[in-house]
């Protein structure tokens, strides 16, 4: 997901897509656990998503006080 993308989602879609990619993450790391992933690089990945949109959404709680 890019920035942009990103940007463009309100705040109650951020929250809702943190939570969507938190659970994601979990099951990736599970998976992971029981038998190797083909591409270790998605957990990376999610987890550098879930950062972003993180810090998007505090960001706004931020400019909002």
């Amino acid at each position: 997901m890019k920035n942009k993308e990103i940007q463009a989602l309100s705040e109650q879609d951020l929250d809702v897509k943190i939570k969507e990619e938190k659970a994601a993450l979990y099951k990736l790391g599970l998976n992971h656990a029981v038998s190797p992933i083909d591409n270790p690089t998605s957990i990376r990945n999610n987890r550098r998503l879930i950062a972003k949109l993180t810090t998007e959404l505090n960001k706004r709680k931020a400019s909002k006080k």
